[in-house]
């Protein structure tokens, strides 16, 4: 796709605005935006380590952002981190992350690659990885990027300061991190980086270099990231409050429908196309009765699975929701189990990993999330009690939490 003519204002303002946390130095981006890059695209840099082999639809919050950029005639530019990945980022964390080898990264990478071409164009995208500069990089040129940024300023970042407050080491590999991904910048001659609000040092080091290096500095957006499932905290894998990018549409519908009501404008504003106009009238209308919030969160869902599936799937995903909670019916795709003896509940739950471990288990079943349904039953029989014995009943079923199912098999 050529460079788009002139963008208006309505459409940078949007582009600037929605779901979006900062931008750094915003009057030179609508500048840039505005008139061109000598006619050039602009070259719009998102940065990625492959430290996992699936992602979440919290990651598609920048790759969405990234795509409107690429609809205003723009090139994205993507770097795999398959250098930094093997020494690991605390972003946001309070301890280092543990480094992978390079098979674990290129293994990564080939997923992650899949994934985001799912929302990314490719054809307006360029993939890069870190080892072709960094694999020319001897111990001057580290020493010399090093010389670039003093400890007090490392110790600026959010993450780090709060592990040396609390006495937790920090490796000087971790203090090479930001500078790398800076130079990364260097490297492709950015001229806009995205990221999460997480990445905001690590994007700002990268402006900072590309001047020492006779580069004009980038510009810098940052994305507002969403809650995961219990609405409180940001969504990621360890806390396993995520919704999977490649999640089946009626898995994901479900856990859509599950989020507190608060998140919902920030779901709609970062994972939909729905306009500001319409989300201000959902919110008059609940505010004043008028609206019942569950159509909104319908909506939303519908909205959310069409972007990752497609609308036949939202639909499909709409209705077995209704019919499994509305209509109080149980789901229709139940995995099997198989049990071939009596068995605590406590540890049935944890062998058909409905719960990570005992504790989980047992705290799940004192809060009254365990129900079994015999074969014919379809209101269920809940189960309060940690030392409660499965009977092996052929076709009984199982629920655990809000969503996850099993079907006994003797």
């Amino acid at each position: 796709m050529a460079l788009k003519q002139q963008p208006t204002k309505k459409e940078i303002d949007y582009l600037l605005k929605r779901g979006v946390a900062q931008v750094e130095k915003e009057p030179e981006l609508r500048r840039l935006l505005l008139e061109g890059n000598k006619g050039e695209p602009l070259r719009i840099k998102l940065g990625v380590d492959p430290t996992h082999f699936d992602l979440t639809i919290g990651h598609a919050v920048v790759f969405r952002k990234l795509r409107e950029f690429q609809r205003m005639g723009h090139k994205a530019v993507v770097v795999i981190g398959d250098w930094t990945a093997r020494l690991g980022d605390p972003s946001g964390r309070q301890e280092a992350r543990k480094a992978l080898t390079a098979e674990q990264v290129k293994t990564n990478a080939a997923t992650y690659l899949d994934q985001f071409f799912r929302i990314v164009d490719p054809t307006q995208t360029e993939v890069r990885y870190q080892t072709e500069w960094f694999d020319q990089f001897n111990l001057g040129d580290a020493i010399k990027l090093l010389s670039y940024k003093t400890v007090a300023q490392m110790l600026e970042r959010d993450d780090f300061s709060k592990r040396y407050r609390s006495g937790v080491e920090i490796s000087l590999a971790e203090f090479m991190y930001p500078l790398l991904q800076g130079y990364d910048s260097v490297a492709l001659h950015s001229d806009v980086e995205l990221g999460g609000t997480d990445q905001t040092f690590n994007l700002l080091v990268g402006r900072e270099l590309q001047p020492i290096f006779g580069q004009a500095p980038q510009q810098i957006l940052t994305m507002n990231l969403i809650v995961g499932l219990d609405g409180v905290k940001k969504m990621g894998k360890s806390l396993d409050n995520y919704i999977a990018i490649t999640a089946p549409a009626n898995d994901m519908f479900g856990k859509l429908m599950s989020l507190p009501d608060p998140t919902m404008r920030t779901y709609f504003e970062a994972l939909t196309g729905v306009e500001d106009e319409e989300l201000d009238e959902f919110e008059r209308k609940m505010a004043d009765g008028t609206l019942n919030p569950r159509d909104v969160k319908l909506r939303m869902a519908r909205e959310i699975v069409t972007e990752f599936h497609n609308a036949a799937a939202a639909q499909e995903g709409e209705e077995a929701f209704i019919r499994q909670f509305s209509e109080r019916k149980l789901p229709t795709d139940i995995p099997d189990y198989q049990l071939s003896a009596p068995t605590n509940i406590v540890e049935l739950l944890v062998a058909a990993k409905l719960r990570n471990s005992n504790n989980e288990a047992r705290t799940l079943i004192k809060q009254g999330g365990v129900t079994l349904f015999g074969p014919d039953d379809s209101e269920g029989e809940r189960i309060t009690d940690p030392n409660y014995t499965v009977a092996v009943t052929a076709n009984a079923v199982l629920k655990a939490g809000k969503r996850q199912y099993i079907r006994i098999k003797a």
